[in-house]
């Protein structure tokens, strides 16, 4: 392909198993991720593969020559058209969201057989409701995060020192951002920009939403209070004493299309050591530290709630469903789990007295299951652990999930 990347080898490993399968491949993930440069190392892994290049077929909804493709009816009509005489096609569509009832068009082409399918989307609701019944078995949904720590290292080509540590905690990890001045004038202003098309294309586009001064307020609101206990309700009242008037519903139903959108992330609480799913008192965390900053700022102060974001989302991109575990009064600050196990994880900037190390490995301490325990931290010197919970620092973690 034309353009130059960098392998992201990790996703090519999941997708690898379903490639030239009568599978749908669906990469979803918030936009500038990188699922687009996903698409194209897959297109090239194929022909590595010995598939034919002119039987390959990229539709992408974010350029001007595919502007007629309006809904799926243009998109069948296109893709027949584009692929007469040809035994089978490996057809790549991107932000596929852009297309009107695209479902039908898949469902066909489902049916017709003759298609190795592969598409990418904005919207965590991307294949819902009918489509995923009738495609039941039928497709995979992969979900694409900014890179890792230890990707930003490769993509940045840094070493891994404390410098490149703090470039990361303060920028973030959407790929772009190879090809500009780590500077925060720099950076936060390409951010903003990012944050504002998510937030209007993605959002008040899609959700034909009015109140937008209130979104960016509940989103500023959400960036200020990353890793707290928040409820509708809280929030609502937060806005009454600002003399700004919504319902707790209305804060419910923007917070959740802000998860469509993958700005943001919802972390329900557990009980350890039972089944139940708190009904209130979420937190939430963003999808991209970077985007976070340069809503409210980069601080300082905000240092121990950024690594539990950094935390929780490398905790997502490692395959983990993550809740907030609770015990009564106490709290661990994230309960991992993958093909029926799970972990346990506290994370702290520094834990510099004893009464820190008792709160970080005393709730640890409380859980009598055998599962992996961590602490994670910032602290230089680092003596192992306790009772068999590891003390890491958080570079030290982020490779143990790899």
């Amino acid at each position: 392909m034309i353009k130059k990347y960098i392998k992201r080898t990790h996703y090519l490993e999941r997708i690898r198993p379903f490639m030239n399968k009568d599978v749908i491949k669906v990469l979803v993930g918030q936009r500038r991720v990188g699922k687009s440069y996903l698409l194209l190392q897959i297109m090239d892994e194929l022909v590595r593969q010995g598939v034919d290049k002119n039987n390959i077929l990229y539709i992408n909804k974010e350029l001007h020559e595919f502007d007629a493709v309006r809904d799926y009816r243009d998109l069948l009509h296109y893709i027949k058209q584009s692929t007469k005489g040809r035994k089978k096609t490996a057809l790549f569509i991107d932000e596929i969201q852009g297309i009107a009832q695209f479902e039908k068009a898949l469902r066909d082409l489902q049916a017709t057989g003759g298609y190795d399918i592969y598409c990418t989307g904005s919207n965590a609701n991307l294949l819902s409701g009918e489509l995923a019944t009738y495609l039941s078995g039928r497709y995979v949904e992969i979900e694409v995060y900014s890179l890792s720590y230890p990707e930003f290292l490769i993509f940045h080509k840094l070493e891994n020192n404390e410098d490149s540590l703090l470039k990361y905690i303060k920028y973030g990890g959407l790929p772009y951002l190879i090809n500009l001045e780590l500077s925060e004038a720099v950076v936060y202003d390409y951010l903003k920009s990012i944050s504002n098309t998510i937030l209007f294309k993605d959002v008040v586009a899609r959700y034909s939403i009015r109140n937008v001064a209130f979104l960016e307020r509940l989103v500023e609101y959400v960036a200020d209070n990353v890793g707290s206990l928040v409820s509708a309700k809280k929030i609502s009242d937060f806005l009454k004493s600002q003399k700004t008037k919504i319902s707790p519903n209305i804060v419910l139903n923007y917070l959740s299309f802000l998860s469509d959108a993958f700005l943001i992330f919802k972390v329900r609480r557990s009980e350890i050591g039972g089944k139940r799913l708190f009904e209130i008192n979420d937190k939430y965390y963003f999808q991209d530290c970077g985007l976070r900053h340069a809503l409210v700022g980069y601080r300082l102060s905000d240092i121990n709630k950024v690594l539990e974001n950094i935390v929780y989302m490398h905790l997502r991109a490692s395959g983990y469903t993550v809740t907030v575990g609770q015990m009564g009064a106490r709290e661990v600050d994230f309960v991992g789990e993958k093909k029926g196990e799970r972990l346990y994880v506290q994370v702290a900037y520094l834990i510099p007295d004893k009464k820190t190390w008792e709160r970080e490995f005393g709730n640890l301490l409380r859980i009598a299951d055998n599962y992996p325990k961590f602490v994670v931290s910032m602290d230089r010197m680092i003596e192992g652990g306790e009772k068999g919970i590891r003390h890491m620092h958080f570079t030290q973690f982020i490779k143990t999930l790899l």
